[in-house]
């Protein structure tokens, strides 16, 4: 089988920041012989289409379809089985050599969805939207943790360190926020990125866009009419920049490819769906590798900005590490990693215990949200006689869960709830389990 060369052009459309679409085969990036095994596999698994159904599957454009599909035509893999008004409305479906071909790929890798984009073509759209790029402002950060009660003096090493797009390090005692605040993050992202449904590296594909990472977003820049020099590349989604969290489930084999030996094809590690965007490492040494084991995994991606995979044929590859990595901890820096790592880590944060004044905003407004009336003698009371008699810091999650005591044993005895001596005791016996 002879196929036309394929060279490595990406087009870009610069304005809207998104890849555009490309006007030849050569112009996808990817190897002829490649996308005639992806057309192949997806006549084999509808059956007969037509070009424009054909293009909607592989979401290349319909002219750059008509030159592969004429070339496997001239292979005798698929042919015209019904010709319509317009070239679009043409019905092919694969011949019985093409069938047989169909079923030696689909042996060896099941994909038969979007056509993938190139290595070179996402590492520089990753570069080109790269998080660092962003300018997060107090004013930011000021509108992304309105109405929400924090120490000004965290508040502005988060939004520093947001701004810097360097690792940060969350540590305090459990209850005090941390998750929450890493989370809240989040708002800081701004503008858009392109995402492709999938990579091909050394002809195996890696999917990349996860629904349940990635959040599409409406193109509001595209002009009503496009011309063939402003349609974009359909094979990119474009998503609001991602954030992935992972918790105590995180492992070493994770942060690797994760190859589907039934299907024969990939999904990318968190950290590289996180690209362009958050990734939170949640409750740092619950997981059940050691948190020095996690910690050097990431030296080399943090130093670099670029982290190494490995392909199942031993191939190995880099790809962008593009992320703001937050490691949220009960434990102090120094029992999770050494001077090296630590001396990598742009922002240690600590977020420990409230003063009264932040603990009673955060009371009264719970007290607000349940429909609790707010008492002050009981809330002194709260103070005195509970927090410092049992030595309990004053932490931001015990508002809530204090109240949402008091609230429920009200639902049950079928009456108003109110800040009594009793139900205080109640309810912080009931949650710290103490006599």
């Amino acid at each position: 089988m002879n196929a036309p060369s394929s060279a490595r052009v990406i087009p870009f459309d610069e304005p809207a920041g998104f890849p555009r679409a490309p006007r030849t085969l050569e112009e996808t990036g990817l190897p002829t012989l490649f996308l005639v095994e992806l057309a192949a596999k997806l006549l084999f698994v509808r059956g007969q289409m037509r070009l424009t159904e054909i293009a909607q599957q592989l979401q290349l454009p319909a002219n750059v379809l008509e030159s592969l599909l004429a070339f496997m035509r001239a292979e005798r893999i698929c042919e015209v089985m019904r010709r319509g008004e317009t070239d679009g409305d043409i019905l092919y479906e694969l011949t019985d050599a093409g069938r047989a071909r169909a079923t030696e790929y689909l042996g060896r890798c099941k994909y038969a969805g979007v056509a993938p984009v190139s290595l070179a073509a996402y590492v520089a759209q990753v570069e080109r939207q790269s998080v660092t790029k962003m300018h997060v402002t107090r004013e930011d950060v000021n509108e992304a943790f309105r109405g929400l009660i924090i120490n000004p003096e965290v508040r502005d090493q988060l939004g520093a360190a947001m701004g810097s797009g360097r690792a940060m390090f969350l540590y305090g005692p459990a209850g005090a926020g941390k998750t929450y605040l890493a989370e809240r993050l989040a708002l800081l992202l701004e503008g858009n990125i392109a995402v492709p449904h999938a990579i091909l590296v050394d002809g195996e594909i890696i999917q990349v866009f996860d629904p349940l990472i990635h959040t599409p977003v409406e193109d509001d820049h595209r002009p009503a009419v496009l011309d063939n020099l402003m349609r974009p590349d359909l094979r990119w989604v474009r998503c609001r920049r991602p954030v992935a969290i992972t918790g105590g489930e995180l492992t070493m084999r994770m942060l690797d490819l994760d190859y589907d030996a039934s299907t024969g094809f990939y999904q990318a590690p968190p950290h590289v769906k996180a690209n362009n965007g958050l990734f939170v490492v949640d409750d740092l040494g619950r997981q059940l590798v050691k948190p020095e084991q996690l910690m050097n995994r990431w030296i080399v991606p943090m130093d670099r900005h670029h982290d190494y995979l490995a392909l199942h044929s031993g191939t190995k590859f880099t790809l962008p590490f593009d992320v703001v990595l937050v490691f949220s901890t009960n434990l102090m820096p120094s029992e999770v990693a050494d001077p090296a790592f630590l001396r990598r880590l742009g922002y240690k944060i600590h977020i420990g215990p409230m003063n009264e004044d932040e603990y009673r905003n955060i009371f009264t407004r719970v007290c607000e949200e349940r429909g609790v009336p707010f008492d002050e003698t009981a809330f002194q009371k709260l103070l005195n006689e509970y927090h410092k008699v049992h030595g309990q810091p004053l932490l931001a999650c015990y508002p809530r869960d204090i109240i949402n005591q008091i609230a429920d044993l009200a639902r049950y005895r079928g009456e108003p709830a109110r800040l009594t001596p009793e139900v205080l005791h109640w309810a912080w016996h009931n949650y710290f389990a103490s006599r």
